[in-house]
């Protein structure tokens, strides 16, 4: 149980980030892509309020957001929120990959769903993707 538990607070400490660094990124972004970075920061906070659910019904005590967050690069524009964006994605991918291969029953079904739609927010972002989202590229 201990290494669901885990997974599942790495999970929700990602979504915490991405929450964070959607403000960022809806403040930077071109005006034709305000509305993408706003349903990629509600779907965020979407999920990060079902994991804070979950864990806690794994008898443990949700892991808390930062007071602020160390984005990886500078984020002067446009072009570098686009690039945080898929940074993101690519980030909860991975945590939900871990909780993938931790989990079982709908802990990994709900996991299995966040990773893909992480998957496909990326590939919007970046316009790439990789054969295994949030596995082979985190080595």
């Amino acid at each position: 149980m201990s290494t669901v538990i885990d997974a599942a607070q790495a999970a929700l400490a990602a979504e915490h980030a991405a929450v964070y660094g959607y403000g960022v990124v809806g403040g930077r972004v071109t005006a034709a892509r305000q509305a993408e970075a706003r349903q990629a920061y509600d779907a965020h906070r979407a999920r990060r309020d079902a994991m804070i659910r979950t864990v806690t019904d794994l008898g443990a005590v949700p892991v808390t957001t930062a007071a602020g967050y160390a984005l990886p690069f500078p984020v002067p524009g446009p072009a570098a929120a686009a690039r945080l964006a898929a940074f993101l994605e690519e980030r909860v991918a991975g945590a939900y990959g871990d909780l993938v291969r931790a989990s079982i029953g709908d802990i990994r079904r709900d996991a299995a769903s966040a990773l893909r739609e992480a998957a496909v927010r990326a590939v919007r972002w970046n316009g790439g993707s990789v054969a295994f989202p949030g596995l082979a590229e985190r080595g």
